[in-house]
């Protein structure tokens, strides 16, 4: 996905000679933070624009991307959705409709008019998804084409929400390759297929990692599990490592902990000093 412009009045950090360990800035290509805004929810008053734009005051330079949780597109009124979307666009984080509604449009061969809710809404990028519908090597590479030929941007994730095996890498493999040619940026790699690698084929966690793509990957993490299971990535893959599936609430401890600050990485900041 491309990065949004930032609208917005710039608020310069508190100038201090004292500075944290430093960072890429957006738009960067390495330790993207992408956030799922469920709604109003106790992970933090996403879903509309006023908390949205609180959230944003504290957060956006660490914000690079936002998912729009799947259901709120048919379950928000429209004006509050079309306020939430042009406020993250002014606030310079690119934001994207969930991949389940996708699916299920795409189920009901309903895709042009989820297609037309988009547009209402202020939004020109989606995730295409296969989590609970299997798209096969031709129908994946079509539909991206054909929407992105509709002037849409694309998010693809890969994996199921409940699969039976282990996702084999060489499959993986070829996917991003497609991806690649058809000019994805990135790649999500779903929640419980990790959980089900790590599980039964743990080797094959450090052979992800090596891949060439892996840059592109966008790992999801457990918004439950946190921050145990984040500071496990960020000592398994990198502090900057791309990560998924992160709340508002959420993003601007994650960006302390890639900093090495917080109980969950030990305060690592204090390790080189």
């Amino acid at each position: 996905m491309q990065d949004s412009i930032s609208k917005r009045p710039e608020h310069a950090h508190v100038p201090s000679g004292l500075a944290l360990p430093t960072r890429d800035l957006k738009p960067r290509k390495k330790g993207i933070t992408s956030v799922i805004d469920w709604g109003p929810d106790t992970f933090g008053w996403g879903g509309s624009e006023i908390g949205i734009r609180s959230a944003l005051e504290c957060t956006s330079d660490y914000i690079d991307f936002v998912k729009i949780f799947a259901p709120n597109l048919l379950l928000l009124p429209e004006q509050t959705i079309k306020k939430a979307v042009a406020c993250y666009k002014d606030y310079g984080v690119s934001v994207y409709a969930g991949g389940i509604i996708f699916e299920y449009a795409y189920r009901k061969n309903q895709v042009d008019s989820f297609l037309q809710l988009l547009r209402r809404v202020g939004l020109d990028a989606l995730e295409v998804s296969e989590n609970c519908v299997s798209l096969s090597r031709d129908e994946r590479m079509k539909v991206i084409d054909q929407l992105q030929k509709q002037g849409f941007q694309v998010v693809y994730e890969y994996g199921a929400k409940d699969p039976d095996v282990p996702m084999q890498l060489d499959d993986l493999d070829q996917i991003v390759a497609d991806l690649l040619t058809l000019g994805i940026d990135y790649v999500t790699l779903e929640q419980s297929e990790l959980d089900l690698l790590a599980s039964e084929r743990p080797t094959d966690m450090a052979q992800l990692k090596a891949r060439e793509w892996f840059s592109r990957a966008l790992i999801e993490a457990d918004p439950y599990r946190f921050p145990k299971q984040h500071a496990t990535m960020l000592v398994e893959f990198g502090s900057d490592v791309n990560l998924a599936n992160i709340t508002l609430g959420q993003a601007l401890r994650l960006e302390g902990m890639r900093r090495g600050i917080g109980r969950a990485v030990n305060y690592s900041i204090f390790a080189d000093l």
